[in-house]
C-alpha cells in the first residue's frame, strides 16, 4: 500500500492514553439491566468516550418520527471469519523488542482481557514496512536461479515475527493468518528486482514461484503458524510501486497461477483456501495504463469468469484505496458462492493532528466494519498493527500510514489509534460463528448487525454526519423498541442478551 485512499478524509497520528492490559473492560456474559438487557459502547472523536460503557439511561423510550434501525435475526448473511491487521516485518520489530511486548500482545489478542483481535494478513517477504533491507525467502546473487529452491528459507521471519504469531495464536486460538506475497525472488522479473517488473512468461517460472508458496504454507505450518488462506499478489495493478516490492501481475497470468497454487496445494493436502484480486474496490487513477496497453477494471470477475481459476480460488480479496464497498455486492451477485474477504486499510497521517483520530474512527467504521461486511465481507482486516510515532519504519511505500497501536521506541510504550477502536467495536463482542443478519440503514446512521452463535445480538453503528450534530434514531428488534443518541461521527455497539 502507498497511496491515500481515494475517498478517506486526510487523517494524521494523534497519540492517545497508554495502552494498557485493562484498557476496556470484558464484555459482561449475562448480565441484566434497567434497558431490558441492552448494554451500550460508545467511542466519539473527541475521544471522551474510548469503547466506553454507557449507563442504562443512555437508553429512551421509542422516538415518534426518528429514524429506525429494524433488525431482523431471521435473515442471514455471511459468517464472518475474523478482523485484525497484519504484523508486518515493522510491526515485529517494535513490538518484539519492547519491554512491555507481553501486555500489548494481551491487550491485542486475548479475548478476554483485551480485544481479540482473529485474523492477521502476513506479507510473504518483504512489504514497504520493514525494519532493513527488503528480502524474499529465495534471494540468490544476481544472474543466478533457483528453481528447486534450494535456498528456501523462512530464517528471517524466526528471530521476530514467528514468536509473535505463535503469541497471537496462544493467547487466541481462534486467530487465523493469511499470508500476501508483495513480490516474487527478483531471480523470477523480467526486471530481476523485486520492486516492480512482472513474471517471467516461462513455465519454469511460473511452477518455481508456485512451489515458493506452497513452500512458504509448509513451512509456517511447521513453525506452528497454520495459513487458512492465501492471495497470490498484492495489488496486482499497481505497476509501478513507490520503491518497495510489488509485481505488475495481469488478470490472465494470475488466473494461470491460480490453477497452478491450487494444484500444488490440493497434491500437497493443505487445506489453505486461495483468494484472488487483493486490490482495490475500483481501478485506481494511478494504475489506470497508457490507452495502447490499459489495465482491467473488472479484473476481480475475470478471474471468476475464468474456468481454472474459478475451480481453485475460494474468493476475491478487496482493498479500500480507491472505490466504494458496494462493488463487492456487485462480485457476489454475480458469483453468489464465491467469499469475499476485506483485506487492508490502512488509517493516515494528515498535516492537522487534530483531525486524525475522529476521522479514522468515523471512515473506517463507516466503509470498513459497516460498510464492507453489509456487503459481504467475511474479514474486516487494516494493514500494521504497530508503527513508531513516525509512521515507521519502513523502506519505500507509505510515508503517512498509522498502525493499530503505535509503539513508542524509546519507552516501548504502545498507543491505541482510531484502527484498535474501530476493530474493537467488533472483536470485543462477536464470538467465533458470528453471522450476519438483516438490519436497515436509518438516515445517517450507518449500520451491521450479528448473531452469535449463543443467540446474543450485536449492533454496531456509526453516526455518518461529518458535522458537530448528534442523531435520535430508534432500534426495533421483535417487540422491543428503544431509542439512542449518537453524536456526529461517533461509533456504538450495542449488544441484546
Amino acid at each position: 500500500m502507498s497511496r491515500r485512499v481515494a475517498t478517506q478524509p486526510r487523517t494524521g497520528l494523534v497519540i492517545g492514553m497508554i495502552l494498557a492490559a485493562a484498557l476496556l473492560p470484558a464484555v459482561p456474559a449475562s448480565a441484566t439491566s434497567p434497558a431490558s438487557g441492552v448494554h451500550v459502547w460508545l467511542t466519539t472523536g473527541d475521544k471522551a468516550n474510548l469503547l466506553t460503557e454507557q449507563p442504562p439511561d443512555a437508553i429512551g423510550a421509542p422516538v415518534d418520527g426518528a429514524p429506525t434501525i429494524e433488525v431482523d435475526p431471521a435473515r442471514r448473511y455471511q459468517r464472518m471469519a475474523g478482523f485484525g491487521a497484519s504484523i508486518t516485518d515493522s510491526t515485529a520489530h517494535l513490538i518484539a523488542t519492547s519491554r512491555h511486548r507481553d501486555a500489548i500482545m494481551r491487550d491485542l489478542f486475548d479475548p478476554r482481557r483485551g480485544l481479540g483481535l482473529s485474523y492477521l494478513r502476513q506479507p510473504i517477504g518483504a512489504s514497504d514496512f520493514v525494519a532493513g533491507d527488503h528480502y524474499t525467502y529465495d534471494d540468490v546473487p544476481a544472474g543466478e536461479t533457483d528453481y528447486r529452491l534450494a535456498h528456501f528459507s523462512i530464517d528471517h521471519d524466526r528471530a521476530e515475527i514467528l514468536p509473535l504469531l505463535r503469541q497471537a495464536r496462544a493467547l487466541n486460538p481462534d486467530l487465523k493468518v493469511m499470508g500476501t506475497p508483495w513480490s516474487p525472488p527478483a531471480w523470477m522479473k523480467t526486471n530481476q528486482s523485486l520492486v516492480g517488473g512482472r513474471l517471467i512468461d516461462d513455465p519454469k517460472v511460473y511452477e518455481a514461484f508456485g512451489d515458493y508458496l506452497v513452500r512458504f504454507v509448509r513451512e509456517y505450518r511447521k513453525a506452528g503458524v497454520p495459513i487458512d488462506a492465501l492471495t497470490l499478489q498484492n495489488e496486482p495493478q499497481n505497476r509501478n510501486p513507490s520503491g518497495y516490492p510489488g509485481m505488475d501481475l495481469r488478470d490472465p497470468e494470475e488466473a494461470r497461477l491460480v490453477g497452478i497454487v491450487g494444484h500444488k496445494l490440493s497434491r500437497a493436502g493443505l487445506p489453505t483456501k486461495l483468494l484472488g484480486y487483493d486490490h482495490n474496490w475500483s481501478l485506481h487513477p494511478n494504475d489506470v495504463g497508457p490507452p495502447e496497453d490499459p489495465a482491467n477494471p473488472e479484473y476481480a470477475r475475470s478471474l471468476l469468469e475464468n474456468p481454472t481459476a474459478r475451480r481453485y480460488l475460494d474468493g476475491i480479496a478487496y482493498h479500500c484505496y480507491s472505490g466504494d464497498p458496494e462493488r463487492q455486492s456487485e462480485l457476489h451477485d454475480a458469483y453468489p458462492h464465491e467469499d469475499i474477504y476485506f483485506t487492508e486499510c490502512s488509517g493516515t497521517q494528515s498535516q492537522d493532528p487534530a483531525t486524525t483520530f475522529p476521522d479514522t474512527l468515523h471512515w473506517h467504521t463507516r466503509y470498513l466494519t459497516v460498510g464492507a461486511v453489509r456487503n459481504w465481507a467475511k474479514t474486516v482486516i487494516t494493514w500494521n498493527l504497530a508503527l513508531d510515532p513516525a509512521g515507521g519504519p519502513h523502506n519505500g511505500g507509505c510515508d503517512t500510514c498509522v498502525g493499530v497501536v503505535t509503539v513508542d521506541p524509546g519507552t516501548g510504550e504502545a498507543t491505541p489509534t482510531a484502527d484498535y477502536y474501530v476493530l474493537g467495536h467488533a472483536t470485543k463482542f462477536l464470538r467465533p460463528g458470528a453471522v450476519r443478519v438483516g438490519s436497515t440503514v436509518a438516515g445517517n446512521i450507518h449500520d451491521v448487525a450479528f448473531r452469535n452463535p449463543d443467540g446474543s445480538i450485536v449492533l454496531i453503528a456509526v453516526n455518518d454526519d461529518w458535522g458537530t450534530g448528534t442523531a435520535t434514531f430508534n432500534v426495533r428488534l421483535g417487540k422491543r423498541t428503544f431509542s439512542y443518541e449518537l453524536p456526529a461521527g461517533a461509533v456504538t455497539t450495542m449488544t441484546f442478551h
